[in-house]
């Protein structure tokens, strides 16, 4: 795992470039299946709290349940569409959300592009079993948060309304 991490962090140059190209956005969705899902909504999550871009995770089967009405060409959508049980449908719901004129932000499994049309921004995590993906599928999202949020011109060491300790109750 140690190996793996170090490989993924070294995909930050990528993430600089993303992170400019949508630091203009002002709203987000992430998506994720099974395992991944839970990842999507910490990935969201970053991003709120660093960039102050309103970002939600969502399971990806959710999407025609309301999120899917949010899909346009400035609310970009992160896909977590590594290699895994459910990738043929997860496939299914970023087809859905480019043909919404919604850009897309994929992970994907290195080596591995399910994405014939290439239409999305493709990032390549390196390969590992379906259950330790989270941690690797986790670093991409919060360098990405990251460099967002500096392009906006946050403090990213000191996030505004953000408890470093919960203190009270």
């Amino acid at each position: 795992m140690p190996e793996l991490l170090a490989r993924t962090l070294e995909l930050e140059p990528m993430l600089v470039d993303l992170g400019q190209r949508f630091a203009h956005a002002q709203s987000a969705l992430y998506i994720g299946r099974g395992i991944n899902f839970p990842i999507a909504m910490e990935g969201a999550l970053k991003l709120k709290e660093i960039s102050y871009v309103h970002a939600e995770g969502y399971a990806a089967g959710e999407l025609k349940h309301g999120p899917i009405a949010l899909l346009e060409p400035e609310v970009p959508v992160v896909a977590i569409a590594t290699r895994s049980a459910t990738l043929p449908k997860m496939v299914s719901n970023v087809q859905e959300v480019h043909s919404r004129d919604a850009p897309v932000i994929a992970l994907v499994t290195e080596g591995e592009d399910p994405f014939d049309a290439g239409f999305a921004s493709i990032v390549p995590v390196p390969a590992c079993s379906e259950v330790l993906s989270p941690l690797v599928n986790v670093i991409p999202l919060q360098l990405f948060a990251y460099h967002v949020a500096v392009q906006r011109g946050c403090d990213v060491d000191q996030p505004r309304n953000l408890a470093k300790s919960v203190t009270v109750e």
